[in-house]
């Protein structure tokens, strides 16, 4: 059955609806702390548009010099001279001083975003498991690139521009008054018609361009999840569903997209309009003017270029106004990701544990209830001691709460009752990575990265040796088919480790369990997908990891586990019995209904 599209297209909304509209500009305020360790560089392109403005706004003064000459006798021509040299100056310098700017401003720009974008990412990982079952990775993905792209287009483009024609305007402004009062106040009266629909477009722009970034955000979620799944969407032969699927959600983010576009034209168009039809207004009534004899030719050419330079600057306002609506919304997303709270965070003052823990576990009395489940309990009054050193086995059907024990122990979770101690330390004391360095996983799907053998074994020991890394491989029965490949240990392996066999990438986790050295290990039982000779494999490199170790394993497989001494059965959330295989095989209930069922299975 193919999944239900609605779900994909309202999540981002879902998110949202909780959340306070901002108005304005004022969630790119986020973006303040990473501009303030530039200050040196924000000043300097400053300083650099401040000349350009300068200069530029020297230009119309000369041309008034060059219209408002009589004649030219040689003394005035030498004075021609000696204003074309400043001419050329002051386009030297406006040149100069642009280029500075421009590289200022850039290289602002990419470093704020590079900071945005490492300050989100760390905080993000740093989130507990119950974040990640409301969002979805590739809408955080599309944070971390799409909305960090609209910030640098803002702080390395749009608001220098936004500051360039806010000077020229300015200076512009005055130099009318300067020129003629009465034509000025006619401008300025003009900017005031140009600057209502900015204002009143604005709101509906951010709107829309918010709408739009949802909208890019669920088609990144939808095609992210859609490639990592291809081999389960080809096996169902959903290829068509997700086509349309995919493209039904591109349509959607285009549809806002447009209806974006639209805005900031309309936008745009109306105050070109008004701002140049005004200017025409203007040019009219100056050109009375100088027949009247209240202004000279110089004068009124030099009004109508300021004229110009201040209508441009209004004009690109008006664009650069879409770009900061548009950053805001991105700033208001990215911000919330920087700005999330992990569930499970370390307390103000957290207890010490031994250098070498001992690895003995206890949970006493756990009542536990997942976020997203607030009405099912998932543990109910669990309890159980782990002397150290001990191996103990979980078992019991789907849902018993066997992986739960797992995320309340490494604290991806909080038990809402009940405590667990690590050596006797309470683990809400405990600071939550100080309490993962002493933990080692062996997941069933264990996760491969896409780097070389030796960077995947060495994952929990950043610092191990080569020599280390071939000794935890050969621990895990890994080394024989190591040896054999043409790169050995710095062989690449594809995204998810795909160029490995399932009992492969199993002994490769395993390796990677042994090198970290934990005191603790949980272990979700690695040979329930494996033929018989991976599973004799990984089963002695299991028995090597779990020498020594304090050893939690989930057991899909009853006859993995025969030889445990202690296995504690688990239904809906309680321990319904505990005992060796022979002793609970010959009390009958749960656990010898199940594995009569699973041994009669294997038989047949």
């Amino acid at each position: 059955m193919a999944r239900p599209d609605s779900d994909f297209s309202s999540e981002t909304a879902r998110i949202a609806a909780g959340r306070p509209k901002s108005r304005a500009l004022t969630p790119l305020r986020g973006i303040l702390p990473f501009l303030r360790p530039y200050r040196g560089r924000i000043v300097l392109a400053g300083l650099a548009l401040i000349v350009a403005a300068t200069a530029t706004l020297m230009l119309p003064q000369f041309a008034r010099g060059l219209i408002d000459s009589k004649g030219l006798t040689a003394e005035e021509a030498r004075a021609l001279a000696d204003f074309y040299y400043a001419f050329v100056a002051a386009a030297a310098v406006l040149g100069l001083a642009s280029a500075v700017r421009f590289y200022a401003v850039t290289w602002l720009g990419e470093r704020v975003v590079a900071d945005i974008r490492k300050a989100v990412f760390d905080n993000v990982l740093g989130l507990s498991p119950e974040f990640f079952e409301v969002t979805r990775t590739g809408e955080v993905l599309s944070r971390l690139t799409a909305d960090t792209t609209l910030i640098q287009t803002v702080v390395g483009s749009s608001a220098s521009l936004a500051a360039r024609n806010l000077v020229t305007l300015t200076g512009g402004l005055i130099m009318m008054f300067v020129t003629s009062p009465k034509l000025a106040l006619l401008v300025v009266g003009a900017v005031v018609v140009v600057m209502l629909p900015m204002l009143l477009f604005g709101r509906w722009v951010r709107k829309l361009s918010r709408a739009s970034q949802d909208s890019i955000a669920d088609t990144s979620a939808r095609g992210t999840e859609t490639l990592n799944a291809v081999p389960t969407v080809q096996a169902f032969t959903q290829e068509a569903h997700e086509r349309r699927a995919f493209g039904a959600a591109v349509e959607r983010a285009f549809a806002f997209a447009r209806d974006r576009t639209r805005a900031r034209a309309i936008l745009t168009a109306v105050a070109i309009f008004t701002a140049f039809s005004s200017l025409a207004t203007v040019g009219l009534v100056g050109l009375h003017d100088m027949i009247a004899g209240e202004l000279t030719g110089g004068d009124v050419i030099a009004f109508i270029i300021y004229g110009f330079l201040t209508g441009g600057g209004v004009g690109a306002l008006s664009e650069t106004w879409g770009d900061l609506q548009r950053a805001a919304g991105a700033s208001e997303r990215l911000m919330e990701l920087l700005h999330e709270v992990p569930a499970i965070r370390a307390p103000e003052h957290p207890s010490a544990l031994a250098a070498r823990p001992s690895g003995a576990v206890s949970f006493e009395n756990i009542e536990f209830r997942y976020p997203t489940r607030p009405d099912t309990a998932a543990l109910n009054g669990f309890s159980l001691n782990v002397a150290a050193g001990e191996a103990v086995a979980l078992v019991g059907p789907s849902g018993a709460g066997k992986s739960t024990v797992f995320q309340l122990m490494l604290r991806f979770y909080a038990a809402q009752k009940g405590e667990i101690r690590f050596d006797g330390v309470d683990i809400a004391a405990l600071d939550p990575i100080e309490l993962r360095r002493h933990i080692a996983v062996v997941a069933q799907d264990p996760v491969i990265f896409s780097g070389s053998i030796a960077a995947n074994i060495a994952y929990g020991k950043a610092d191990a040796t080569r020599a280390e890394i071939a000794a935890a491989a050969e621990a895990a029965a890994a080394a024989e088919f190591i040896e054999k490949l043409p790169q050995g240990y710095d062989t690449l392996l594809g995204e998810r480790g795909i160029t490995l066999s399932g009992g492969q990438r199993q002994r490769i986790a395993i390796a990677r369990a042994i090198l970290r050295d934990a005191p603790l290990l949980l272990l979700d039982e690695a040979t329930s997908a494996l033929d018989a000779e991976n599973e004799r494999l990984v089963q002695t490199a299991l028995a090597n990891l779990m020498v020594g170790r304090t050893t939690l394993v989930i057991a899909h497989r009853f006859a993995t586990i025969q030889r445990l001494k202690r296995i504690v059965v688990l239904e809906e959330g309680r321990i319904v019995a505990e005992g060796s295989h022979a002793e609970l095989m010959e009390r009958g209930g749960l656990y010898a209904r199940l594995a009569r069922l699973q041994f009669s299975e294997a038989q047949t």
